[in-house]
């Protein structure tokens, strides 16, 4: 019989995480353990110390991110009990918010090998990206506001004044220069919450799904949100999407970058590649990741 470690973030989202799994409790015939994390990368901490078959990371795309940087090579296995703001690996995966519903894989998931990207060397498991999503990323960062709406209305005010920058990209050694709003290099093909900025991205496919949002008007906005929301953003002539396994991204200036939803200060140069298979997870066994 496999055990099984849970390991919860008590900030993340608005979700007692105690009381969560006191109501999913019911739902695991393995095992089991709790962990709280106490700081920033103690889950990894946990996760890579940890006596389990499977840990089950409880909380946003942070938590996760580092559970499953704890478990890249072990052979253990991740679970998702996803609970914050955006999700974006679960959704990927097909994986419910629900919680007690995303707890039935555990019992009846199946195990997928799945790819994981590194920005500087440091993993991410969803998207990755500069630009005006990352100084986003940033502000909403040191917001005492949380959620969606408060994301949005960042976002809105920092539109007001943004001025694209100019970047030169390489893509598996060949070269090209272009201003961009944002852009964003996505394993899975979500930022969260069904926003499909990578569309076309498969963390299965040993590539890295490079999307280059060009500068638009602000009364272009509705379109391309429609569009990201149905998971055709590839499709608008605002955008340039590519794949590879090595990307490098050089800008003129310092500024913040993000990876699964968390801002970091970065340089001029960044490089991105890809880890085929670096990952085992539970998926539902109906889904085709």
């Amino acid at each position: 019989m496999k055990k099984i470690l849970f390991i919860a973030n008590p900030l993340s989202g608005h979700i007692d995480k105690k009381a969560l799994l006191a109501r999913i409790e019911s739902r695991i015939r393995q095992p089991f353990q709790v962990a709280f994390t106490q700081r920033p990368g103690h889950a990894t901490e946990l996760a890579r110390e940890a006596d389990a078959d499977v840990v089950a990371a409880v909380g946003g795309d942070g938590t996760v991110n580092e559970v499953a940087a704890g478990l890249m090579g072990s052979g253990k296995v991740l679970a998702i009990i996803p609970c914050g703001s955006g999700d974006g690996l679960a959704l990927h995966l097909g994986i419910s918010r629900n919680p007690r519903k995303a707890a039935e894989i555990l019992d009846g998931g199946v195990v997928r090998e799945i790819d994981c990207g590194l920005l500087d060397g440091k993993p991410f498991f969803s998207v990755a990206g500069v630009g005006l999503d990352a100084d986003v990323a940033w502000a909403f960062a040191s917001s005492a506001r949380r959620g969606l709406w408060s994301y949005i209305s960042l976002a809105w005010k920092l539109w007001q004044d943004y001025r694209p920058q100019t970047y030169t990209l390489t893509v598996d050694g060949k070269k090209m220069e272009m201003p961009a709003v944002m852009i964003t290099v996505g394993n899975s093909n979500q930022w969260g919450n069904q926003a499909r900025i990578t569309s076309l991205a498969s963390v299965r496919d040993g590539l890295l799904n490079l999307v280059v949002v060009k500068p638009f008007k602000t009364w272009e906005i509705p379109h391309l949100a429609a569009k990201l929301m149905l998971g055709r953003i590839h499709t608008s002539r605002k955008v340039l999407t590519l794949t590879g396994k090595k990307i490098t991204i050089d800008r003129p200036s310092d500024g913040p970058a993000h990876f699964d939803g968390d801002p970091v200060l970065k340089g001029t140069h960044i490089e991105l590649e890809v880890v085929p298979g670096a990952l085992r997870v539970l998926v539902p066994p109906d889904r085709d990741i």
